[in-house]
């Protein structure tokens, strides 16, 4: 008997339905056609597993006592989940008959773990192979069971969960039991639990809370010239230039470069009022910008939080929703922001379904640029999945909700940024001596917009900040410092996190490592939790009333 493993009953009615007839089911599976072809389909709900408490090791732990604390087991053991007992007996069934068995778990490291720990737990002779699926539009799904692969190619995938699985275990119990019964001897109550990601994450929250109730404002200068050429031929536009700090003044500068001394900014405005000058530097160029990546789930996740002001866990429900029931949007959990190159192949059925989908977007169907290839497509980047994109189905499940609506909008926008022209910043800058300081002038607008018509109509209400243009002078040009401000500043504290910028913090956590080899460490890797349990770390610190 062929027998395929879905993650969960959504994936695995999508896979019989891309299996020959005749259909039959039953509890907790779907028996596809017959004779040599005939297959049977049946899945997982989620974890049908969980790591064994601490009494299954020894009986002794079952007890909270200090002394038995660190607990490492000498063999891992896994247990049923009681919830989900009566879908692992169908599985055991239908293991102990198969011939061949295809893994078809979500795309990523849990999703493999997932149906490989039944597999493991059952025990069973017959080779195991793997489908990918990304896209759960009947087309696609059909085209991912044609293309099984040795399931031992990913065994990587599902070591690496394994770990964090384990890795949790030994930190959460152990920990939490060490300090719950630590505040329970002074008379605390409850339980404090630790955990290998929301500590940190906690950590990140208080020690930003701690800065912002420790801060206190300190006054700085900024000061700032007009100038204008003094050659009769030259461009007579002033222009405005700051001052630059140099060595010489790093004494009364803070970390940030900022001049802290009042009476220091008084005497260089007067050094340089009414005096001449001459420019050391001059460079103006047109810059291209390419379109951004599509979107990964962190990526998708802090965009909507900063745009629509949506939590990280409802940007998943709502990700996973247009996923499973409306099947407009490709597999959702993703930390890959590449497409793989034989997808684009469909991008002209992709922007057409777009157009159908999201009729806002129409106009800017018609003008996509379906010739151009960005750097998005390439295969060395993808590996299990590929970024979020939208799918070549023309019309959702029922009608979208509002927050569905701008989700799949905004997924569109960053895949229909791949068929839009670079945009062009045109930027320059201007930098003059006068006696011995120096200051600096620049310019940037966007001479074509490119891309960033789709980014712009997101962020209505916000304008650009272009500088007015600066005066073409040469290096060399002499000019005339024809005024000075001073302009007193007051340092301001850390913002407090959103659920925007805390997800942005977990996914670069290296920024707030101090040591330089645990921050090398730290770039090489997703950051703190992965893009599916990041939602469910911050939900998780909420319902614990530690936020």
């Amino acid at each position: 008997m062929h027998l395929y493993i879905a993650e969960k009953p959504s994936l695995g009615r999508a896979i019989a339905a891309a299996l020959p007839g005749p259909h039959q089911k039953g509890q907790g599976w779907i028996r596809c056609g017959n004779g040599e072809t005939a297959a049977t389909v049946s899945w997982c709900i989620g974890h049908l597993l969980e790591p064994a408490e601490p009494a299954r090791y020894n009986p002794a732990w079952k007890k909270w006592c200090q002394e038995d604390l660190p607990m490492f087991p000498d063999k891992w053991e896994v247990m049923p989940k009681d919830s989900v007992r009566q879908q692992l007996k169908v599985l055991e069934s239908l293991i102990r008959q198969a011939t061949t068995i295809v893994h078809a778990g979500d795309p990523d490291r849990e999703g493999q773990l997932l149906v490989d720990e039944v597999i493991r737990y059952v025990g069973t002779e017959a080779p195991v192979q793997r489908v990918l699926i990304n896209d759960l539009t009947p087309a696609a799904v059909a085209k991912a069971v044609q293309a099984p692969r040795d399931n031992r190619e990913f065994r990587r995938l599902s070591h690496s969960a394994l770990a964090r699985q384990r890795a949790d275990w030994l930190y959460g119990i152990n920990l939490t039991r060490f300090y719950t019964l630590s505040y329970q001897r002074p008379g605390e109550q409850g339980v404090y639990s630790v955990g290998r990601v929301q500590t940190p994450v906690l950590g990140l929250v208080v020690e930003r809370d701690s800065a912002i109730e420790n801060f206190e404002p300190k006054p700085y200068f900024r000061i700032e010239a007009q100038f204008a050429a003094q050659e009769d031929e030259a461009d007579q536009s002033p222009f405005t230039a700051r001052w630059l700090p140099d060595e010489q003044f790093q004494d009364q500068l803070d970390e940030e470069n900022r001049l802290l001394d009042r009476a220091i900014a008084d005497q260089i405005a007067a050094d340089v009022d009414g005096r001449p000058g001459t420019i050391t530097e001059s460079r103006f160029r047109d810059r291209p910008e390419a379109p951004p990546l599509p979107l990964s789930l962190s990526a998708l996740q802090i965009e909507a939080g900063r745009l629509f002001r949506m939590g990280a866990k409802e940007v998943l429900d709502t990700a996973q929703n247009l996923y499973e029931r409306h099947q407009l949007i490709t597999y959702p959990r993703s930390d890959c922001r590449h497409l793989p190159e034989g997808h684009f192949g469909q991008r002209e059925q992709v922007v057409r379904a777009i157009s159908r989908v999201a009729p806002d977007l129409a106009e800017a169907c018609q003008q996509a640029d379906t010739e151009r290839r960005t750097a998005a497509w390439n295969d060395k980047q993808v590996d299990a999945h590929h970024a979020i994109i939208p799918t070549s189905r023309p019309s959702p499940n029922g009608a979208l909700t509002a927050t569905e609506e701008k989700l799949y909008g905004l997924i569109s926008r960053y895949y229909l940024m791949q068929f839009s022209a670079d945009a062009v910043h045109r930027e320059g800058r201007l930098t003059v001596r006068v006696t011995n300081h120096k200051f600096r002038a620049t310019e940037t607008a966007i001479l074509v917009p490119g891309w960033k018509t789709l980014e712009l109509k997101l962020r209505e209400g916000r304008n650009d900040s272009s500088k007015a243009p600066l005066p073409r002078l040469d290096k060399d040009e002499p000019v005339l410092c024809s005024d000075t401000t001073i302009a007193e500043r007051k340092t301001q504290p850390p913002q407090h996190f959103t659920d925007a910028t805390l997800l942005s913090a977990m996914t670069n956590i290296a920024r707030f490592v101090t040591d330089p080899n645990l921050r090398k460490t730290l770039r090489e890797t997703d950051g703190l939790g992965t893009e599916a349990t990041r939602a469910a770390i911050i939900d998780t610190l909420f319902k614990r009333d530690y936020l």
